[in-house]
């Protein structure tokens, strides 16, 4: 058995323990200690490793071996398909350095090692828009090992953009501003710059000549103005008030340029980029003395022409470009009822419309506000407007507007009531005068005193079978005969025609002739001298009064004998019929008037029976009286213009009431053109209703309340043609009943006939009568325009 330990053992065996332990804990305090400073140093190099790659710089080390140390963002820059891992890597076959760019850089690189020589190159990749810069220098023994190099890649191709649209924006400021130079030096007019001290500092050679000086330095030296004190202001003063206003101010003072005294307009302008600070005062000066001269010759020429408008006889307003009155001559002021304060009012345009409306002055309208719209728009127009006013007094104006320049408005009047009406008055005995020359029996033309031909009718053209083109032309008379001498049967004889003429024109001498034409007419002509100068050449058809020229002469006792007989028969006819035709007529108005007495139911019906009867028996004395005229070729027919519809019109209405009685239908078909012809208008209303009557009467025994009688008739430039229709019996029976005078309708009906053709006859018209047994009668009558 073992002794026990001493106290010392166990002393010193419990200290080793403890040291022991102390020992124990220190080592693994130090590995705890240890491994948080490992962390921390992972995390420090984690985060400089980030802020590597996200800086704007890439790091790489190129060893002495070529070896490469980068990251992939290298072969991204340089367009590679990985990072490369040697130098040689870093030109690809269609990306990386081109040999160029690969080679300078080597070069560099050696240069680095060698000398350590840091260096900086830009390099564009192939294939692509990026420029990178390389920056190289010998690595630090802490980053690589010896003879390797640190390069530092930055991507500039941002910068290297900015930078050339920087220089382009420079070169564009620079060219601006030396055109600007230049054109502020070649400037007609005198130009400067003042610094804030009010000093000049730039001058043009406008300026320069303007104060007779040897160059611009020498005007900035000596500080030399353009502009004399006037009023006690100095060209500084009034830029210094310019700069206080902080925007342009311009004044008109007297300036003595090259020995010259001249008035000119000074601007100067405050020069404040972007509302900042006044930089300094930029200024010019206009010569503005011919503008004065201008505008003093302007005012007296405006008075001037306002003196000469007042004398005019026209009416004349001016308003200005505010569209109100200016100024308005004494015509204008009395046509329009103006007062002279008026005038110094400046009324409005449209408040003067407006008042000459309610004084009667301007035309009647349908919408007046429309119109006087219009008319206030005659501000804005570009050219000249024209009217024509007829106001309510009858006075007629003939009214032009005429914009001016400086957008107002030049207002003409002129009373043309009195030329209206002489031109009316003209237009009608124009017309009067060329109705009348056609519709002469004779041939007629006037020929000028140059032997033209100047005038001629109708016949004359008919005569000589000459068309309108022709004569238009106005050919000289012995152009005109020439061309005719064929139409002659002897046609020689032409030239008495020409003898006449110029007897008439040049020696002033009536002269007469006879010529023959071909197809056996004979013609009288005559050339009677006019107070114009000018010749009239009248040609008379004699043909007819040449044949029955013998015939007339040995029955002239006898016409006349018979023509005695006749008149006598005639006049006592009309009067022994008429007398007791009248009184019988009078007696039964008096009755149906109620002298007599009161009349019944039954009497009134028998005095209007009375009175109707008269009215037709009056009206067959008329037709056979002009039967009998027409006849004997006594028949005078009154020639005035016709309206043919009116006529036709009031027979039908006339027949209506017989057709009506008697059951037939009567029918109108009249077109649009009928017009006007000349002819007597009673005897061509009894013409139209007499025929209706006998259609009528003949029509309505024979259809029994199915018979129709049509009036159609129709116009164009020659006549008119009138058509009237029915489906009665048929002319023969009609002309057998007159034949038998078996009926008075019927004999009236014959008569009608025969009287219609006489009165169409008389009218120089044809009446064409078609008939068929059971199917009715048609009258085609045609009327021609004029005689």
């Amino acid at each position: 058995m073992s002794d026990p330990l001493s106290p010392a053992s166990l002393f010193a065996l419990g200290l080793f323990a403890a040291l022991w332990l102390i020992a124990g804990l220190w080592a693994v305090g130090r590995g705890v200690a240890m491994q948080r400073r490992s962390a921390f140093v992972a995390g420090q190099t984690e985060r400089l490793a980030s802020l590597v790659e996200a800086s704007p710089q890439l790091p790489v080390i190129v060893r002495a071996d070529w070896r490469i140390e980068a990251g992939e963002r290298l072969g991204r820059w340089l367009g590679l398909d990985g990072g490369p891992r040697n130098f040689d890597e870093l030109r690809g076959l269609d990306a990386g350095l081109d040999a160029a760019g690969h080679e300078a850089l080597r070069q560099a690189i050696l240069g680095a090692q060698r000398g350590a020589k840091p260096f900086t190159l830009n390099l564009t990749p192939r294939g692509g828009s990026r420029t990178i810069v390389f920056q190289g220098m010998a690595a630090p023994p802490a980053v690589g090992g010896p003879g390797s190099v640190l390069l530092w890649l930055s991507d500039a191709t941002d910068g290297q953009q900015a930078l050339v649209r920087a220089r382009a924006e420079r070169d564009e400021a620079m060219a601006a501003f030396e055109a600007l130079s230049g054109l502020i030096e070649a400037a007609p007019f005198p130009m400067w710059f003042r610094e804030t001290d009010m000093r000049l500092a730039l001058v043009n050679a406008a300026y320069v000549r303007a104060v007779e000086a040897k160059s611009a330095a020498a005007v900035i030296d000596e500080g030399t103005e353009l502009c004399e004190p006037v009023a006690g202001v100095s060209a500084t003063d009034a830029a210094e008030a310019a700069r206080a206003a902080g925007s342009a101010q311009q004044r008109t003072v007297p300036v003595t340029i090259e020995g010259e005294r001249r008035i000119m307009r000074v601007v100067d302008v405050p020069l404040a980029p972007e509302g900042g600070r006044v930089i300094g005062i930029a200024g010019y000066a206009i010569d503005i003395q011919e503008l004065e001269s201008e505008r003093g010759a302007h005012r007296r020429f405006v008075d001037t022409q306002r003196e000469l408008l007042d004398r005019l006889s026209a009416a004349v307003a001016q308003f200005g470009p505010d569209q109100e009155l200016v100024f308005a001559n004494l015509p204008f002021r009395r046509l329009f009822a103006i007062g002279a304060d008026e005038v110094a009012e400046a009324r409005s345009f449209a408040r003067l419309l407006d008042a000459w409306r309610d004084a009667g002055r301007t035309p009647e309208v349908r919408d007046y506000p429309q119109w006087r719209q219009a008319h206030v728009d005659w501000f804005a127009r570009a050219e000249a407007g024209e009217e024509e006013w007829l106001l309510r007094d009858g006075t007629h104006l003939h009214v032009v507007a005429q914009p001016t320049p400086d957008g107002g408005l030049l207002l003409i009047a002129e009373d043309r009531t009195e030329q209206v009406q002489l031109a009316s008055t003209r237009d009608t005995l124009l017309r009067v005068r060329t109705a009348t020359f056609d519709n002469l029996f004779e041939a007629v033309a006037v020929f000028a005193p140059d032997g033209r031909l100047h005038l001629w009718n109708q016949r004359f053209r008919r005569l000589w079978s000459v068309d309108e083109p022709t004569l238009a032309a106005h050919p000289r008379v012995d152009q005109l005969m020439n061309g005719l001498a064929d139409r002659l049967a002897k046609p020689n004889q032409v030239s008495i025609v020409q003898e006449v003429i110029r007897a008439a024109t040049l020696e002033r001498q009536q002269r007469v002739g006879q010529i023959r034409f071909r197809d056996g007419r004979h013609f009288d002509f005559a050339a009677i001298p006019l107070p114009d100068g000018n010749a009239l050449l009248i040609m008379l058809d004699v043909t007819d009064s040449r044949k029955i020229e013998g015939a007339l002469r040995e029955r002239n006792e006898a016409l006349e004998a018979a023509d005695k007989v006749k008149t006598a028969f005639l006049s006592r006819m009309s009067y022994e019929l008429r007398t007791p035709l009248t009184s019988i007529g009078g007696f039964a108005e008096m009755l149906q008037a109620g002298y007599a007495g009161k009349l019944g139911e039954q009497q009134q019906a028998y005095v209007d029976a009375i009175i109707d009867s008269v009215g037709v028996l009056s009206r067959q004395i008329d037709n056979v009286l002009d039967l009998a005229q027409g006849e004997a070729g006594t028949l005078a027919i009154e020639r005035a213009p016709v309206d043919v519809r009116a006529l036709l019109d009031a027979a039908l209405g006339d027949a209506g009431a017989l057709a009506g009685d008697e059951k037939v239908e009567l029918v109108g078909q009249l077109a649009d053109g009928l017009g006007r012809i000349d002819g007597d208008a009673p005897r061509l209303s009894r013409l139209f209703a007499g025929l209706l009557d006998n259609a009528i009467r003949y029509t309505a025994p024979a259809r029994r309340g199915d018979g129709r009688v049509l009036l159609h008739a129709d116009g164009n430039a020659r006549g008119v043609e009138i058509v009237v229709s029915d489906n009665g019996p048929g002319l023969p029976e009609a002309v057998a009943a007159v034949t038998r005078g078996e009926q008075a309708g019927t004999q009236s009906g014959g008569i009608g006939i025969a009287l219609a053709r006489q009165l169409v006859a008389a009218h120089g018209g044809t009446m064409e009568v078609l008939s068929e047994k059971g199917q009715g009668t048609l009258v085609r009558i045609h009327l021609p325009r004029g005689a």
